[in-house]
């Protein structure tokens, strides 16, 4: 069972007399959401980020409900005594995974990310792109509650950028939480539940709608069977039983390959009658979002 993960009157500064960084922070992270932060370099993001993934303690305030988190840095420490596999199989392990299934875990997200051929490799003579990819897959392999990402698409290929895209999906479907930052707008549009913006070391919520970079592309599936499944619905902006038995979902292009996944092989199967481009959404009566 996924936790509500909430900051109260959070405040953080580094050293005694040091200047606050983020101060009176109040923020509540739903299981299944995906959470934007953002803001002006400079100010608090990453730190907001490391409380959220409980590497940083709060300097006042409370923090409560932190489910089992995992976090990728902006930049990851590749100069560490492991090979790629024995790295990921050692993190898994200290998440709770037997040995075994730690080292199926690290071959499986490597393989996901296109990075089997360095299993071997140590990290430190890991490219920078190869580098991050570990540093993904470190954070996937055992399913975190929260997942919290600080930049983690910077420095992967286009491939790897959409296979983070497709495992965050995949993350918010099973009930889990996503909080990140990037610096291209338009990541994951059209699947953000809430927007922050910190400015001043404050939080300053909004919808992804009041930003013109969202909600971003969408497509339109309809699909014929028994309604969708509760971790199809989660990824959905809009849902409508247009016909018995037929319905018409609206998703963000993001997470379009993770709901045709979950319809082709959900029990009973469902039957995807149409995939098509749609004009992003908006929330009338009788949708689900």
């Amino acid at each position: 069972m996924h936790r509500e993960l909430r900051l109260r009157d959070v405040g953080r500064r580094y050293g005694p007399r040091g200047r606050w960084v983020i101060r009176h922070v109040d923020l509540a992270v739903a299981p299944g959401t995906l959470t934007r932060v953002e803001g002006a370099n400079g100010t608090g993001k990453s730190t907001l980020l490391r409380v959220l993934a409980g590497l940083d303690a709060p300097s006042e305030g409370r923090v409560s409900g932190r489910p089992r988190t995992a976090y990728v840095p902006e930049r990851f420490p590749a100069a560490l005594p492991f090979t790629a596999a024995g790295y990921l199989t050692h993190l898994g392990t200290v998440h709770g995974l037997s040995r075994p299934e730690a080292a199926r875990a690290a071959r499986a997200w490597l393989e996901r990310f296109d990075a089997d051929a360095h299993a071997g490799t140590p990290l430190a003579r890991l490219s920078k792109g190869s580098s991050q990819k570990v540093a993904v897959a470190q954070a996937l392999l055992a399913e975190p509650g929260l997942l919290v990402l600080d930049e983690a698409w910077t420095g992967l290929d286009t491939a790897a950028r959409d296979e983070l895209d497709r495992a965050v999906a995949e993350r918010t479907a099973a009930g889990g939480a996503v909080v990140f930052v990037d610096h291209d707008p338009r990541r994951l549009g059209g699947a953000v539940d809430a927007v922050w913006t910190v400015a001043d070391g404050t939080l300053v919520r909004r919808t992804p709608a009041e930003d013109p970079s969202e909600p971003g592309p969408c497509v339109t599936v309809v699909v014929q069977g028994p309604p969708p499944p509760p971790d199809v619905l989660r990824m959905t902006a809009t849902a409508t039983e247009t016909a018995p038995g037929t319905h018409r979902l609206t998703v963000p292009a993001t997470h379009s390959d993770t709901v045709l996944r979950a319809l082709l092989t959900a029990d009973p199967p469902r039957h995807v009658v149409r995939v098509a481009p749609a004009t992003p959404p908006t929330d009338t009566p009788g949708t689900h979002r």
